[in-house]
C-alpha cells in the first residue's frame, strides 16, 4: 500500500524532491506539495484504491505525510496492509 501511495505521489504530487527520498512521516507540504497537487493525489488514490474520501478527511492533515495518507486509506478500505 505504501509503495502504491508513493507511486501516486510521484505521478501526481509534482514534488521537487524524489518521493523515494521522503520518510513516511515527512511533511509533504514542506517538501513542496501544493493544494492543487494534493487534490490530484487524492483523486489518484481514490482511483487506485477504489475509495472516496469523505468530507471529514478532506483536509491538510490527511495528506500531510505518507503515513497520514496510509492511515486514511486503511480507514477507508478497512485494511491494515501498510507493511506492503
Amino acid at each position: 500500500m505504501k509503495q502504491k501511495i508513493r507511486d501516486i505521489l510521484a505521478k501526481h504530487g509534482a514534488l521537487p524532491v524524489p518521493v523515494d527520498q521522503l520518510a513516511e512521516d515527512s511533511d509533504l507540504y514542506a517538501a513542496g506539495l501544493s493544494s492543487f497537487a494534493s487534490v490530484q493525489v487524492m483523486l489518484g488514490i481514490e482511483e487506485a484504491f477504489d475509495v472516496e474520501f469523505p468530507d471529514n478527511l478532506l483536509n491538510r492533515k490527511s495528506f500531510q505525510s505518507i503515513a497520514a495518507i496510509t492511515r486514511a486509506v486503511e480507514g477507508l478500505t478497512g485494511s491494515a496492509e501498510a507493511a506492503e
